[in-house]
């Protein structure tokens, strides 16, 4: 999951962070609406937005617009102040998913960033099957006919990509993009590290990630 929280507060947003982060979500972030403009308008990866509406040098709900105007659909998770009520209906008329009125419990934002993210990869459940394997998106746990499989962070996020796009073709580029912050360096050989030690875990049924040589990896099922 890669997550782009735009807020100004720094302490709400070290909360937010660390909290997010703790989940095993990729996060970035940005204190201004411009800097949020700009990142949407460069990266198409994200997952879910976590847009403050008082956002300086340009308005929250400008951002909204603009981001909607553009034919993006990606899930927008406003945050507001309490007596707010006028933004937070311009803000769902504008195109957000939902909203949050501060103060608010973390353990509520991460069960909404849960339920938005999979709205928007068509999802009604925190469950991913594919085969005997089954990952729970809300537990972040793995398991292959029932048996729970002892997964890192970075494996775990490595997985939900990969069952995301069972069957499809995900390159190492996407693959960094998608677990990987601004400012990490995360080279083509640790995805390789990574594959290998994925593959350890999982492939003892009918499953396996074929390698696709230049151009990336591809969760199967064996024919039986």
């Amino acid at each position: 999951m890669r997550i782009l929280i735009a807020e100004d507060d720094q302490v709400l947003a070290d909360g937010l962070l660390r909290s997010l982060r703790a989940s095993g979500a990729a996060v970035d972030h940005v204190a201004s609406g411009t800097e949020a403009d700009a990142a949407l308008l460069a990266h198409d990866e994200f997952d879910l937005l976590i847009l403050d509406l008082g956002l300086p040098r340009l308005h929250g709900l400008d951002v909204l617009k603009r981001l909607r105007a553009r034919g993006a659909s990606l899930p927008v998770l406003v945050l507001t102040a309490a007596d707010g009520v006028e933004e937070r209906v311009k803000g769902l008329d504008f195109g957000a998913d939902d909203y949050m009125a501060k103060p608010f419990s973390l353990q509520e934002l991460e069960a909404r960033v849960r339920a938005l993210t999979r709205r928007g990869m068509g999802g009604t459940t925190s469950s991913i099957k594919h085969g005997p394997l089954v990952y729970d998106q809300a537990g972040r746990v793995a398991s292959i006919d029932g048996r729970m499989i002892e997964l890192s962070a970075r494996e775990l996020g490595l997985l939900e990509v990969l069952l995301q796009r069972a069957g499809r073709l995900v390159s190492k580029d996407q693959l960094v993009e998608r677990l990987c912050e601004w400012g990490e360096e995360v080279s083509n050989n640790a995805i390789e590290v990574y594959i290998h030690r994925l593959r350890k875990k999982i492939e003892h049924g009918p499953i396996r990630i074929a390698t696709v040589r230049g151009l990336g990896y591809c969760l199967e099922k064996i024919p039986t």
